[in-house]
């Protein structure tokens, strides 16, 4: 991914991206609405893929194989409490009240990619899981709006880490937002921690996503032996919110925003 030029999308580039956004954002609001207790997550990815398909696109995730990994088998992720990222559907992974969990889908429609995801509450959560998502979401909402053509990517990371730490909460370092658009993962790497004034400078029609993993314990995380889930190294709760966005003559548009 970090070899790739960073690329800056053309209008017509920039319109299919509008209309990929808009179609993930669809996607996560309505599997949102299937998040209930006894649900399955297995259910959830089944309605993923029936609902894109209907609408004409197809699912990134679904057999994406980076670097020789074994292909991802299903067409969202979804992670449930000490899971980080890229938890797997499954059918026997039944929501029980208190879950929390992140569902991250990236539809492609006419060759170009939506990417956002979610952290949702399965019931009543407890405080503390209230607390660590309300958090994150603020980290993803500070963190766009740094985004501003001549400022840097460390600006992002830099304003997501201070909010995260001062409320005694870390950022997870070992996965990062990327560029996208008619691929999936290109340059710029874009780090959720960092240094102000650090980094690459944003231009208009530089596209990416800023997806802030927040962990409850420490940052450190701990591959399963699947090769895609990732958990945090204490099992404490993990939190994500994603979106895809361009960088704008003036500032910053949100592509997965409804």
């Amino acid at each position: 991914m970090s070899n790739d030029p960073i690329t800056l999308l053309s209008k017509s580039e920039i319109e299919k991206m509008r209309l990929a956004g808009k179609l993930a954002a669809q996607l996560l609001e309505h599997l949102g609405q299937m998040v209930k207790v006894g649900a399955t997550t297995q259910e959830l990815n089944d309605e993923a893929e029936r609902w894109t398909k209907a609408k004409g696109a197809r699912s990134a995730p679904l057999n994406y194989a980076p670097g020789g990994a074994d292909p991802f088998p299903r067409s969202i992720c979804t992670s449930i409490n000490e899971v980080v990222c890229h938890g797997i559907p499954n059918p026997k992974r039944i929501l029980k009240d208190g879950d929390i969990i992140n569902i991250d889908v990236t539809p492609i429609l006419d060759g170009y990619h939506g990417d956002t995801s979610k952290t949702f509450f399965v019931g009543t959560p407890s405080p503390k899981a209230k607390k660590l998502v309300e958090v994150t979401e603020k980290c993803l909402k500070l963190g766009i709006a740094e985004v501003a053509p001549g400022k840097r990517l460390g600006d992002i990371g830099a304003v997501i880490q201070n909010y995260a730490e001062s409320h005694g909460f870390s950022v997870v370092r070992e996965f990062v937002g990327h560029g996208i658009g008619s691929k999936f993962h290109t340059a710029p790497q874009v780090f959720h921690y960092g240094t102000r004034g650090k980094g690459v400078r944003m231009k208009p029609g530089m596209s990416f996503t800023i997806e802030p993993m927040i962990n409850e314990g420490i940052w450190k995380t701990k591959m399963l032996d699947d090769g895609w889930t990732a958990i945090t190294a204490d099992r404490k709760l993990s939190a994500q919110f994603e979106h895809t966005i361009l960088v704008t003559d003036d500032g910053v548009e949100i592509f997965t925003k409804i």
